[in-house]
């Protein structure tokens, strides 16, 4: 099969909250006279596209169409996010709101390990959020599958009309949710919580067949077309209306977790837009995932990755 073909032509359009991953490296070698924290004298620096931003990054890296629309601050950051996207091949329509700040996550580390992560963030407004409703429905003829990305920063507040829309023209829906209120995804093609994430809706569980039945009685509820729970090192499970399938994690190490549901829902929606049934599309995700959280940050993975000697 000649993937890097196939996913040329693909097209998918994410919509969602984006940030600015910024990493300060360094070393830390003394505790602070001032208080009992450790000094971090920082040798290097690097930011990369973190959130919606991400799964566009992804699209982009594994050779499909990525287009993104989001909001970002009249700033900096959202500057800086701009030219990282460009960069990465995504064709991205970040609308400036001047009231807000692009949300900036930033991290300390040390010898490869976290010591800190301060976060900058406000809502978007109203009259931009308004905007990108607009553009959205007119860029739907363009695309082939449209990806929902909810961090919970206020960028999809109009979510349930955007599934509305997508549906009325035919594009397949995919949302990596947020929060406890998931009616607001209700009609969606497909969503895909992490396992802590279908706990906090669907409550805790005992046994495989528990799972299933909680599962699919929320996919039944919201109207699904189905629902992948990724689970860690415990894999990932399809609960369609016709059959549940189960993937065994593919992670041979895992180094840093940060933005591998981003690799899951992009590899998936750009795999379904390339003509791929859900399952299939979910083997090559887990598989993405597994080569994602072997590496630091928020980071993608390439052709050769991913398909090896079967391109």
């Amino acid at each position: 099969m000649d993937w890097l073909k196939r996913l040329a032509a693909a097209r998918v359009l994410v919509v969602g909250d984006v940030m600015l991953d910024r990493y300060w490296f360094g070393d830390v070698e003394r505790i602070s006279p001032e208080a009992p924290v450790p000094v971090a004298r920082i040798q290097k620096t690097d930011e990369r596209a973190g959130g919606a931003a991400n799964v566009a990054r992804n699209i982009a890296a594994l050779g499909g169409q990525a287009h993104l629309l989001a909001v970002v601050g009249d700033d900096e950051a959202g500057s800086a996010l701009e030219r990282l996207l460009t960069a990465h091949g995504v064709k991205a329509s970040l609308h400036r709101d001047p009231d807000i700040a692009t949300t900036v996550k930033l991290r300390v580390l040390a010898r490869q390990q976290q010591l800190l992560r301060i976060d900058f963030e406000n809502e978007p407004s109203h009259e931009v959020l308004a905007a990108k409703l607009d553009e959205f429905e007119a860029m739907l003829p363009q695309v082939d599958v449209v990806i929902l990305s909810d961090y919970g920063k206020g960028g999809l507040r109009h979510v349930q009309r955007m599934i509305e829309i997508a549906k009325a023209h035919g594009k397949p829906t995919l949302v990596d949710p947020k929060g406890d209120d998931y009616d607001r995804y209700r009609g969606a093609t497909l969503l895909t919580p992490n396992r802590s994430e279908f706990r906090q809706v669907a409550g805790r569980w005992a046994s495989e067949d528990e799972l299933c039945a909680k599962a699919c009685q929320l996919r039944e509820k919201l109207d699904l077309d189905a629902l992948l729970v990724t689970r860690s090192e415990e894999g990932m499970t399809l609960f369609a209306a016709s059959e549940i399938v189960h993937q065994p994690t593919q992670a041979q190490e895992v180094f840093d977790v940060s933005g591998a549901g981003d690799t899951v829902i992009g590899t998936l929606g750009l795999m379904l837009a390339a003509g791929l049934t859900l399952p299939q599309a979910m083997e090559w995700s887990n598989r993405a995932a597994g080569i994602v959280v072997g590496k630091l940050g928020t980071a993608v993975v390439h052709p050769e990755e991913l398909f090896g000697d079967s391109e």
